[in-house]
């Protein structure tokens, strides 16, 4: 049965409801698009509560994950030509991302309008004109995914971020872990042809490694080849110490001439 009151928050095509689900102890719907295969709860009424701490209690990879989108984030700026270049770290929590890319040697900026910046302050992002801006573990908390992502390209030409795709047909909830039934954040799952949509209306080229990782971007990319230089995201640090330069010392420097 088609649910046209239950639009899908991608595309406004109508969607079918798949199953009845549990999110922080209420029941919530989940909806289908019989267009694109966006698959998204019911209207999220309870983010309020999601929300009452940015961070979740059970979000333990905190780190691991950070110190991998690191090693992505410079092997997609290298592969793109823009090493030299500025980057922005949208929804960067805390500013581990960005810390951590400093340190490398990208001119890495923060931006999280819901979240607290402990380990880069001074390094907000204030609308200078950047390459590249990433957006982790962010498209499945949106409540209008186009929108957020007409947002991020007004920021860069360039979009890297993660999302777990959701397999077809769609996983009950008590199958699939991404569902995150105990916070209720995320509200919105993409297949790759999700995923062509967005970038095709906007004249973009999308690139995927075909689970969690994608790139849209202005110019054509090698997919073959970003999937290769992602795979190898460990030794690409190593590789490029020759072409960066750390920002440890100039920051210390810069934030302890702001402190007097």
């Amino acid at each position: 049965m088609i649910i046209k009151s239950n639009s899908c928050r991608v595309c406004g095509s109508g969607t079918a409801q798949i199953f009845t689900g549990t999110l922080i102890g209420q029941q919530v719907d989940y909806f289908e698009c019989t267009y694109c295969g966006y698959v998204q709860t019911e209207d999220p009424h309870w983010l309020d509560q999601a929300y009452a701490e940015a961070i979740n209690d059970s979000d333990t990879g905190i780190m691991v994950r950070n110190f991998k989108h690191a090693s992505i984030v410079l092997s997609t700026m290298w592969m793109l030509g823009k090493l030299d270049g500025n980057m922005v770290d949208c929804a960067g929590g805390y500013g581990i991302l960005v810390r951590l890319l400093r340190d490398f040697g990208v001119n890495a900026l923060w931006s999280d309008p819901y979240c607290h910046n402990l380990l880069a302050k001074g390094f907000e992002y204030k609308n200078e004109k950047a390459d590249l801006v990433t957006a982790f573990e962010a498209f499945e908390h949106f409540v209008n995914p186009a929108e957020e992502l007409d947002r991020l390209l007004c920021i860069a030409p360039n979009v890297l971020f993660s999302t777990h795709l959701i397999a077809d047909p769609a996983p009950k909830q008590d199958v699939w872990w991404y569902y995150a039934k105990e916070h209720g954040q995320h509200i919105g799952f993409f297949r790759i042809r999700t995923l062509e949509k967005l970038a095709q209306e906007r004249g973009k080229y999308l690139v995927s490694n075909g689970t969690s990782y994608h790139l849209i971007t202005d110019e054509p990319v090698n997919q073959w080849l970003w999937k290769v230089i992602i795979r190898l995201k460990r030794i690409v640090p190593i590789l490029l110490r020759r072409k960066l330069v750390t920002k440890v010392w100039t920051d210390h420097h810069l934030m302890a001439e702001q402190d007097k």
